[in-house]
């Protein structure tokens, strides 16, 4: 989950890379580092942010044409200047920036200890440039031939950038189940995790592929071989970034501006989905394997966190709608259950990012199985998607808070749309409510903006409830996964323990931890559940729990039932969702910032979850 930057060609490449870094530290934020080549070696490595990194070089020699940077999640050391990238080899000769995990790193490790190595850090990541320099000296190899055999005997995951001071003329990278990307403009090369920092310099990138090994040269030439040494012919993909993602406007953090977005990143993902004139939803992923979705069996939904919240939506959609077995999985869990996949399953991948290497993982495992493979990511040409046999893409732009809010609503949307797509090929969806939920989703964006009304209340509620360490959210049907995602926002950005439970369940458990410093938030935006909600809000209410309720406009409740009530606008009851989770979002934001969280950055977490 670390972020790669990187530059070889005729400008000085460090303010390009602490520039990309910066765009990157989403990806991780544990600590950050650099490399210049220019005649001589300069690295500097500093625990914490970039611009601690920036701060740190300030007064250095950072002139150069080469530069390789790096920001850190950390997996194997904790966060420390030592175990900050780049990591260089014991005689100084290379240098390197890792992404991923080296599983055999132990045994690596005690091989080279033997063979007289030494160690500075507790990484994987200082191992794997230790063990490449070992080929090198060995059998006197040339960069590339050294990092060609050293990655065929590793174990695990990988994206690198490997320079050797002996040849200053060049910069090697290579890959394995973790993204990166460079880009190409005369005598320039831009390499990164993902093509967000590099857009601004060239349209023009290659995506390399899983074993596939990259020699960039200071001169603009390049060539692409693969584990086996054979050439590979590299292919060029014109890519579309808009830098006005960085651009934070009026807000303070990139999740609120993101909240506030979502009237237009949900308009996005609905553009050109809806004919409006003609009634009709369409998608083309769809359209065009029909007769696959049409005789589907089953559909198997996988994501993690906030994606398989989504899923578990989807499911209510497509199995109330389109009459269709759904199964939701964790996708971390999904390999080690042995599961059955048949070849008339449909597998759909839920991934904001399209780099989520547990989502991946049992992505492969599905297309390995036989399944159809359809994948709903926001990051074009991500490895998510070009795993698949078809992708849809959710179009709201890039998302940049940790906290995922806005592809989180638009995920939703699209599992919407494609279960009504699904109910008109299975023929179980009447044509009348097929309208009316076409021209719904039509108005959401409007709704949306409506629901975004409810900030001052939220920061209202939050300023009351910032200081509770514990806090229940419950739901029931459609409101349950909504329920499970304001836990998880609450948790990842304010750091105050919240659980998620359908309503029902609360007398099984939960009840015992009701009192008055509990306060629970019960999504009720469902009509056809609302009287049973209110029993359940009723059990809380003897107990003297505090009681927060999202209700839609025009609900009926007994006076005196909720501390708090929040109205979202009227809709449908299949749109509820989307609107309820919006003031969930807010009152998460709110409560952060008033406990003095980094919001955007939040401890011990970051936006791409690239290692399992």
């Amino acid at each position: 989950m670390c972020g790669i930057m990187g530059y070889i060609g005729n400008k000085d490449g460090y303010p390009i890379v602490i520039d990309g870094l910066k765009k990157l530290e989403y990806r991780g934020y544990d600590s950050a580092g650099v490399a210049i080549m220019n005649g001589s070696l300069s690295l500097y490595k500093k625990e914490g942010k970039v611009n601690q990194l920036e701060a740190f070089t300030k007064d250095k020699k950072t002139d150069g044409n080469i530069a390789l940077g790096h920001t850190r999640w950390a997996t194997h050391g904790e966060p420390s200047d030592e175990n900050a990238h780049p990591h260089m080899s014991q005689s100084g000769r290379l240098v390197l920036v890792h992404n991923g995990i080296i599983e055999n790193y132990d045994s690596l490790k005690t091989f080279l200890l033997k063979e007289g190595y030494a160690f500075q850090s507790q990484t994987d990541s200082e191992v794997l440039v230790q063990y490449i320099e070992w080929y090198q000296s060995k059998y006197d190899l040339g960069l590339v031939e050294s990092v060609r055999r050293a990655l065929g005997d590793i174990e695990g995951s990988y994206a690198i950038m490997v320079l050797d001071t002996h040849q200053p003329d060049k910069v090697v990278v290579a890959k394995k189940d973790n993204p990166l990307v460079f880009g190409l403009v005369d005598e320039e090369f831009y390499i990164a995790s993902d093509v967000s920092p590099i857009s601004g310099y060239t349209q023009e990138v290659v995506y390399l592929n899983d074993g596939e090994i990259a020699e960039l040269k200071d001169n603009g030439e390049y060539r692409i071989i693969d584990t086996a040494n054979r050439n590979v012919e590299p292919e060029i993909t014109i890519v579309h970034c808009s830098e006005s993602s960085y651009d934070l406007g009026e807000y303070d953090s990139y999740m609120l501006k993101e909240i506030f977005e979502q009237p237009n990143s949900v308009a996005a993902c609905i553009d050109n989905r809806i004919d409006l004139a003609a009634g009709e939803i369409k998608i083309p992923e769809i359209d065009d394997h029909t007769r696959i979705f049409a005789k589907a069996e089953r559909i198997i939904i996988l994501g993690c966190g906030t994606s398989w919240h989504a899923g578990l939506l989807g499911e209510y959609f497509i199995e109330s709608i389109a009459r269709t077995i759904v199964e939701v999985e964790y996708a971390s869990e999904f390999r080690y259950k042995n599961p059955i996949v048949n070849e008339n399953d449909i597998v759909i991948a839920i991934s904001q990012s399209g780099e989520t290497a547990d989502t991946l993982a049992a992505l492969k495992l599905a297309n390995e199985q036989g399944a159809f493979t359809y994948s709903l990511v926001n990051t074009l040409e991500s490895t998510i998607a070009r795993t698949s046999d078809t992708v849809s893409y959710l179009n709201v732009g890039m998302e940049i808070g940790v906290a995922s809010t806005k592809a989180f609503t638009a995920q939703v949307t699209l599992l919407l749309m494609i279960a009504l797509k699904l109910g008109r090929i299975k023929g179980s969806l009447d044509n009348t409510i097929y309208s009316e939920l076409v021209s719904q989703i039509d108005k959401l964006p409007k709704l949306i903006s409506k629901t975004l009304e409810s900030n001052v209340d939220m920061c209202g509620i939050a300023n009351r409830y910032y200081k509770r360490d514990h806090t229940l959210f419950l739901g029931r049907g459609l409101d349950f996964p909504v329920a499970l995602e304001g836990a998880l926002k609450l948790k990842e950005i304010s750091y105050i323990h919240a659980e998620g439970y359908p309503a029902a369940e609360m007398k099984h458990g939960p009840i015992a931890l009701i009192d008055e410093q509990m306060p629970v938030f019960v999504v009720a935006s469902n009509s056809s559940t609302i009287q049973k909600t209110i029993s359940n809000v009723q059990e809380i209410k003897s107990r003297k729990g505090e009681i927060i309720m999202v209700v839609q406009e025009g609900m009926e409740l007994p006076d005196g039932l909720a501390d708090d009530v929040i109205e979202i606008p009227k809709s449908h009851n299949l749109l509820s969702p989307i609107l309820a989770s919006i003031p969930l979002q807010l009152f998460s934001f709110h409560a952060a910032k008033l406990r003095g969280c980094n919001i955007d950055q939040p401890r011990n977490l970051a936006k791409s979850v690239t290692v399992e």
